[in-house]
């Protein structure tokens, strides 16, 4: 299991920490936390659809780096460390129009300063909307 302490992140508690933020303004919501992966889902609607109603490719990159960002914030002692954000590549394969999105994270390397993730976006069907690489790095907390 990658997860600190042994401690597989609670869905539910993704999805409330994300409700005062762009995740919720999203709809982003946790669904799955497996040994080795984190799924969230974000839906297809007027929040995240481009005007041509298809989905924004802005919105599958927030959704990628938010299930990233949590995956990696889960791997690490909290106490001592903190993760933001250092790049994010993203390719976008096909459309989405409706329904939901499916973002699952999974490690490439859980470094102790640098984390590198694979992060797939499939609609309901299954079919792969987006595929991104992010790379968080891992920082200690900030004085305070």
């Amino acid at each position: 299991m990658i997860w600190f302490g042994g401690n597989r992140p609670d869905p539910a508690r993704l999805t409330v920490s994300g409700t005062d933020s762009m995740i919720g303004l999203l709809g982003i919501e946790g669904v799955e936390a497996g040994d080795d992966f984190l799924r969230m889902r974000m839906p297809v609607d007027a929040r995240t659809k481009q005007p041509a109603g298809i989905l924004h490719g802005g919105a599958s990159v927030a959704l990628a780096e938010t299930v990233g960002s949590m995956a990696a914030g889960n791997c690490i002692d909290r106490s001592k460390f903190t993760v933001v954000g250092a790049e994010i590549n993203t390719n976008h394969l096909r459309p989405a129009t409706s329904g939901w999105v499916y973002a699952t994270a999974r490690p490439f390397s859980l470094g102790s300063r640098l984390q590198v993730w694979s992060i797939e976006i499939e609609d309901e069907a299954g079919k792969l909307v987006c595929i991104s690489r992010f790379t968080a790095a891992v920082i200690p907390h900030p004085a305070k």
